[in-house]
């Protein structure tokens, strides 16, 4: 099975973290990231923007909106 993401996409990710740790990441608004999942966005768009081996994004959730059942009334004598 290939890998999903580059060896070095995951080093870029790995520097990104450090960053955060360190309080040193700034978003593109220029606020500091304290935020886990925002420093590994951050590490994985970087790493896509130089070329390297990373799926690209997801632009939905899998079953945001779940859809309403419709139930068949069934007609049951009741005693």
């Amino acid at each position: 099975m290939a890998r999903k993401y580059s060896r070095s996409a995951s080093k870029d990710v790995e520097r990104v973290m450090r960053k955060r740790k360190r309080g040193k990441l700034k978003s593109g608004s220029g606020k500091k990231v304290t935020s886990r999942k925002q420093a590994i966005a951050i590490g994985l768009s970087e790493a896509r923007r130089e070329g390297k081996k990373v799926p690209r994004k997801r632009t939905g959730r899998k079953g945001a909106a779940p859809k309403a059942k419709t139930r068949k009334s069934s007609s049951r004598k009741r005693s």
